[in-house]
């Protein structure tokens, strides 16, 4: 059934209120209308009636795929495995993280060594009935003895910071409100920690507003306070933009600020010697000015005594270490350790049994593990792992052990542990988990390399079952990101496993410039006047693996979420013909305005802003709510589309779902070319994704790929 038959029901009622709440923005000169800007206001009987008629349209057909339930029963029964953190050290004890395979959220355990039976410590689970109140960041103090934990409800960014005495697991009194985007660093004397945290602000924070957050502050809160007596120890009155970090030294001396101003890689360093404040915490911090600029990141590592280590892409957009001496701190005293590899990217460097650094590359979007000496940067060893991810290390400069968490598409956890006191060093598998029901010897991994339009070669995984023939008759699923400096690596997927078991799929999983898988020069090569490259990119992708038969446009759907899911509407806007559905998740797809709601104004620095005439002709090029158009050509239509958002999405906010879907409908939903449907699903007590419930997961999942798999015909296969 074609969608223009289930538009008429609500067609008018759009039109009515386009037609009564049309506005025209000038852009230097350009008039641009914004029809469905009323939908900005997420209070409003009308736009509350909006998302209840797109439900009531989406659930129905969504409720009558037939692959819906079967989806939901397998991901149900496969995702109930068991799933752990590395454990670390804090005091005396050892944490982790473990959830028995369906729990909503992962509990925190505590054993007295790594030989004791673990006992429940936290559980997130009893924060709320559903399971949409969830962890959101947490810090021991330095003996061990305290824990500042955050929560936050229905997937919001506000968090609010609680306290434990570890010993007997009992709540304090203690309450930390209007925190977002916060640090918890405690001194090392236990009295208390720095965090962040924004000025009230007129009406509700509770994740479905839009105003804009600025002026941060950096606080301090002394243990057994109210959070009215907390100390003010920087604030930023000239930069409202400006956000901060604080961390306290390995030694406990000293307080490093880390200032940022958007989501570049770039910030400034100041630090505080706490020794020169013998009457504690009371003020604002005499702050040293160590980097008062915005030309590269400095990440701490360590330190001993005044020599500081640092990760940074200064002259080196691969990262290398390098070493400060706060003492003489011209940068011509400044002095290399390791320094930046031909092709492969610094991910992390830590510093653990008080002289050994241990430091994560990226090659070619695999992970390699090495290990040097603090003192020299002499290279001891390369730890043996498969192609695939490090997503956990634990093992502080005080420990004398480090655990490692390995995953990649086939294999969901191995935990590696390694006793550093014993020669010769041999990390040995502390934990491994495998997946009932599933044969990752069924299936393989293949890591190819495809020109884009330019002749860059971009890298892309792609996963099928062996012995598939290439004759274009395969589903194909293709994910991307490409943007803000993040790298894709090969991670565990239940539910894209099903679709490749059980719907006879191809996973591809396309590297696409704007990421970091290759440093700061792929960051810089997909971003600002760059940006149509990781459109172009993606295009590219999908066209290989048509060409070489994995799949075909008919059968091909895209996915990507956030900035993956302004990748997915533009490119289903400049080449609809190459897909056949397209699945976008939390998408930025209004890039004229995106700046002016929550923290949206942190992005200009990846995307641009609409405010600078130079930016607004890139943006408006691709904005994927400013270029819809019936496509050309005889039997040309958009793919199936389906957005999903949530409500309590303070990140990228519902509204750039909700204009795009309502102009979508307006202009290609009327068309009688238009047979594929263009839906939305905005789900409830939901946010931009993080502590999103099992629960919530498990329905999300299994709506998408029945999605998938209605319109495109695909059957399962048993």
């Amino acid at each position: 059934m074609g969608f223009h038959t289930f538009a008429l029901g609500y067609r008018p009622v759009i039109l009515m209120l386009s037609s009564l709440f049309s506005s025209v923005d000038d852009y230097h000169g350009t008039k641009v209308p914004d029809p469905y800007s009323w939908l900005e206001d997420p209070d409003s009987e009308k736009t509350q009636a909006f998302v209840s008629a797109q439900n009531q349209l989406t659930l129905p057909y969504l409720e009558r795929c037939e692959v819906r339930d079967l989806f939901k029963e397998r991901m149900t029964e496969l995702y109930d495995y068991p799933k752990y953190s590395c454990p670390f050290k804090r005091g005396s004890r050892y944490f982790h993280f473990y959830n028995t395979g369906l729990q909503n959220q992962s509990v925190m355990y505590v054993q007295e060594s790594l030989d004791a039976e673990p006992t429940v410590f936290l559980d997130p689970n009893t924060f709320s009935d559903d399971g949409t109140v969830a962890l959101r960041g947490y810090a021991f103090s330095e003996d061990g003895e305290y824990l500042a934990y955050g929560t936050s409800a229905s997937g919001s960014d506000w968090v609010e910071i609680h306290f434990l005495r570890v010993e007997d697991a009992t709540p304090m009194e203690d309450r930390l409100e209007r925190v977002k985007f916060s640090c918890m660093s405690w001194t090392h004397d236990g009295k208390g920690l720095f965090y962040n945290s924004y000025p009230k602000q007129e009406g509700k924070s509770d994740g479905t507003e839009t105003s804009t957050n600025l002026h941060q502050k950096l606080y301090f809160h002394v243990l057994g306070t109210p959070q009215s007596e907390d100390v003010l120890c920087a604030e930023f009155p000239e930069h409202p933009k400006w956000m901060s970090g604080a961390e306290v030294s390995d030694d406990g001396r000293y307080v490093l600020l880390s200032i940022r101003e958007g989501c570049d890689p770039v910030n400034r360093l100041w630090y505080c010697d706490l020794q020169t404040n013998p009457q504690g915490i009371t003020g604002l911090l005499p702050w040293v000015k160590l980097i008062d600029n915005f030309d590269a990141e400095y990440e701490y590592v360590t330190n001993e005594a005044t020599v500081f280590t640092f990760k940074t892409n200064l002259d080196a957009p691969r990262y290398r270490l390098i070493n400060i001496d706060f003492a003489s701190p011209a940068q011509s005293n400044w002095k290399e350790l390791i320094p930046q590899h031909d092709k492969d990217v610094i991910v992390f460097a830590t510093c653990t049994y008080a002289s050994f650094l241990f430091v994560c590359f990226l090659h070619d979007v695999k992970n390699v593990l090495k290990m040097y000496r603090l003192s020299s940067g002499e290279e001891l060893k390369t730890f043996p792992l498969d192609v695939g991810s490090v997503v956990g290390f634990t093992g502080r400069k005080r420990d004398s052990e480090i655990f490692y968490y390995f995953t990649s598409f086939l294999s969901p956890a191995i935990i590696y542990h390694c006793d550093l006191t014993k020669e010769p060093l041999q990390p040995h598998i502390f934990r491994e988990v495998t997946v009932k029901g599933f044969n990752p010897s069924d299936y393989q991994t293949t890591q190819i390399f495809y020109p884009s339009k330019d002749g860059t070669q971009i890298p892309m995984f792609i996963v099928h079952k062996k012995g598939i023939k290439l004759d274009g008759s395969h589903p194909g699923f293709l994910y991307g990101y490409g943007g803000f400096n993040i790298s894709i690596t090969p991670s565990y997927s239940v539910s894209r496993l099903i679709f490749v078991r059980h719907l006879g799929g191809v996973l591809a999983v396309a590297n696409i410039r704007g990421g970091g898988e290759y440093g700061e020069t792929w960051h810089k090569a997909g971003m600002l006047a760059n940006k149509q490259n990781c459109f172009t990119d993606f295009q590219c992708a999908a066209e290989y693996l048509v060409k070489e038969g994995y799949t075909s446009p008919s059968k091909l759907t895209i996915n990507g979420g956030s900035n993956g899911g302004l990748l997915v509407a533009a490119c289903v806007n400049q080449r609809p013909e190459l897909f056949g559905c397209a699945v976008a998740q939390v998408g930025v797809m209004d890039m004229l305005k995106f700046h002016k709601f929550t923290i949206g104004h942190a992005w200009t620095t990846d995307f641009g802003c609409s405010e600078d005439k130079e930016q607004f002709n890139w943006l408006i090029k691709y904005s994927p709510l400013h270029n819809i158009r019936i496509p050309e050509g005889n039997g040309v239509q958009y793919p199936a589309v389906l957005l999903l958002t949530g409500d309590h999405d303070d990140r990228v906010v519902p509204l750039h779902s909700l204009k795009y879907i309502a102009t979508l409908q307006h202009i290609v939903g009327r068309s009688t070319k238009q047979t594929n449907p263009l839906f939305i699903l905005v789900d409830t007590k939901s946010g931009h994704g993080a502590g999103k419930p099992t629960s919530k997961v498990i329905q999300e999942v299994a709506d998408t790929y029945a999605f998938i798999a209605r319109c495109l015909n695909i059957t399962w296969v048993k």
